[in-house]
């Protein structure tokens, strides 16, 4: 590179000089030539104005005498015409024999009374002249000058200006060499500045003491270089601090590039999976859980945050992964260890269901002995005595009905509840739920009825489903009573039907909303109590929904009822959901049944 450029900057410069050369050297030449030949013909004119003179005055002399006179003085063949272009006498041939010269260009222009002049080969002599004609009275004279005494001063003077132009030649091709390898050497200087920091040694640097333009470039990329090196340490810095703190978290982190290989993995995840954080692997070549690489697939290719779980990375250990993707491309992946909280919430069922199970027996035995108890009460008896049995009946009632919800509730978590997904139409799940609770909502006095259906088909458990309408007809009938009316129906939406149960009664405030679906919440305590309520009717609620893969909202405004909305997917667009429920933490579970 370094040879290549010298080389082209020297030929370059060689270039210019010899063509600045042959063209000073043309330049000079064609002007001496020039300024020569307009001398000689100055100096001619006035010879052959002298000579026309003599020849119109001299009568005395003979006119070959005359003009041989004239030739001798100016050096130069002399001629005369008369008014037809005759020769009437010539200093170099006999005039007798030569032809007519009326048709010559400066006898021509001297005959019309002017003085002309012209350059030419004689035919006479066969060498070039330089001819000059005067008017005289009845013709005309001329002078021929001969132009090889100039062509011989005009090869003296190339002879002179090709030895200066070698010359010159020779200083400027060493003066451009020089000039060609300083610039050919800090170019080089600059290229090997450039692979450096390309090779990511931003600590090279480069100085040049010139003030050209070179030069300013060279500043230029020092600077920058200094700017690299700054944003390098402070990034450097930056991905330290971030290594850091990715390494002391309790979450396992691994980033992902956009082709799947992984890019960087914090400590914890090279030590639950040493093959899978292998930086610059492939992550499907280590991983082969199905729920991981779909997570990885949502985050990569739609852009998806998704969040599993998965049990295959660690023998006996559960993780929340959640996935998202990077600004730029790839993604990062979260996994949380589970294990303990599932454990414990296991246990927590466990320890529920098995409490529920074993109070259903003293509380249905309870509840028959109060009955009894109430039936055999004489009519004459204090009637205390039948206030405490009912008191004592109702609560029974009320304990068997927590047992109840209670165990059906640790099966839905659990996923011991198993869900049979047929395709069904949405207007016969309507029909069910208003025919099995309109006895109920009759008793309360209150009207029961269809405001809106399709006959498009969902994807549901029937009995699963009649749970959850009984269990939002049940609240509908129970808190909205001013409103004396309950309204189910059903709209389509994107790939899913949305299913709806409407009182009118006092309203929910929006404070509680976020809440509702919580275990054993109520908006009023007293009054659910009172009306029978365990408060587990709205999780369990939640939970069927959810392992139907849809989703439970509520609308209320307090004083203009209240609108509790489930979703079903559509059957011929969406697959059977799996019936597993994520379990949720204890606190924080709605209900307000």
């Amino acid at each position: 590179m370094r040879h290549g450029v010298f080389v082209k900057l020297l030929a370059a410069f060689l270039l210019v000089i010899v063509i600045a050369m042959v063209t000073v050297d043309i330049v000079i030449q064609r002007t001496w030539e020039d300024s020569l030949r307009r001398e000689i013909e100055r100096g001619l004119v006035g010879k052959a104005q002298l000579f026309a003179h003599t020849v119109e005055t001299n009568k005395t002399l003979p006119l070959q005498q005359l003009v041989n006179d004239a030739a001798a003085a100016a050096e130069a063949r002399a001629t005369v015409i008369d008014s037809s272009g005759r020769v009437l006498a010539d200093s170099s041939a006999d005039s007798a024999t030569m032809e007519n010269h009326a048709t010559r260009p400066e006898f021509i222009s001297a005959l019309a009374g002017r003085t002309g002049s012209s350059t030419r080969l004689s035919r006479t002599v066969g060498i070039p002249f330089l001819y000059v004609a005067v008017p005289t009275r009845g013709g005309a004279v001329r002078f021929a000058y001969s132009l090889s005494s100039i062509q011989h001063d005009l090869s003296s003077v190339r002879r002179s200006l090709l030895l200066a132009s070698t010359v010159a030649l020779v200083f400027a091709s060493l003066l451009a060499a020089l000039l060609a390898r300083r610039v050919s050497q800090r170019l080089s200087r600059l290229a090997a500045f450039a692979q450096k920091i390309t090779s990511g040694d931003l600590n090279a640097r480069i100085a040049d003491l010139s003030t050209d333009e070179l030069a300013a470039v060279t500043a230029a990329l020092d600077q920058t270089a200094r700017k690299l090196q700054l944003t390098f340490d402070s990034l450097q810095n930056s991905r330290d601090e971030m290594e850091t703190l990715l390494n002391s978290i309790q979450e396992a982190v691994i980033a992902v590039s956009s082709d799947g290989k992984v890019l960087w993995a914090n400590d914890l995840m090279r030590t639950l999976a040493p093959a899978a954080a292998k930086t610059g692997s492939p992550v499907i070549e280590s991983v082969r859980d199905p729920s991981f690489l779909a997570a990885l697939n949502g985050a990569l290719h739609r852009n998806e945050v998704c969040r599993t779980r998965i049990s295959s990375l660690a023998l006996g250990r559960v993780f929340e992964l959640t996935a998202a993707p990077m600004a730029t491309a790839g993604a990062v992946m979260v996994l949380r260890d589970v294990t303990e909280s599932e454990r414990v919430e296991k246990t927590r069922r466990d320890f529920i269901a098995n409490v529920s199970h074993e109070l259903r027996t003293p509380l249905t035995s309870i509840q028959g002995y109060a009955e009894t108890l109430i039936e055999s009460v004489p009519a004459n008896a204090d009637p205390t005595h039948r206030d405490f049995l009912e008191i004592i009946l109702k609560n029974a009632t009320r304990m068997t009905r927590l047992t109840s919800d209670l165990l059906v509730l640790a099966r839905v978590e659990s996923g011991e509840e198993r869900y049979n997904f047929v395709p069904v139409r949405a207007d016969e799940l309507l029909a069910e739920a208003v025919h099995s609770s309109r006895h109920q909502a009759e008793m309360a006095g209150m009207e029961l009825g269809c405001d809106n259906t399709t006959s498009v088909l969902v994807l549901a458990d029937r009995d699963a489903i009649h749970r959850v309408f009984a269990n939002l007809i049940a609240n509908a009938i129970k808190y909205g009573l001013g409103g004396k009316r309950v309204v189910v129906g059903a709209r389509e939406a994107a790939q899913q039907v949305e299913f709806f149960v409407r009182d009118f009664g006092p309203g929910i405030s929006s404070q509680h909303h976020s809440r509702l679906f919580e275990r054993f919440y109520r908006v009023d305590k007293a009054r659910s109590r009172d009306a029978g309520g365990t408060g587990l009717g709205l999780a369990i609620v939640k939970h069927i929904v959810q392992a139907h893969a849809g989703q439970v909202r509520v609308e209320s405004e307090l004083g203009h009822g209240a609108t509790f909305f489930f979703s079903l997917p559509l059957a011929n667009c969406q697959p059977a959901p799996s019936g597993d429920v994520e379990s949720l933490p204890a606190a924080g579970r709605v209900s307000i049944d």
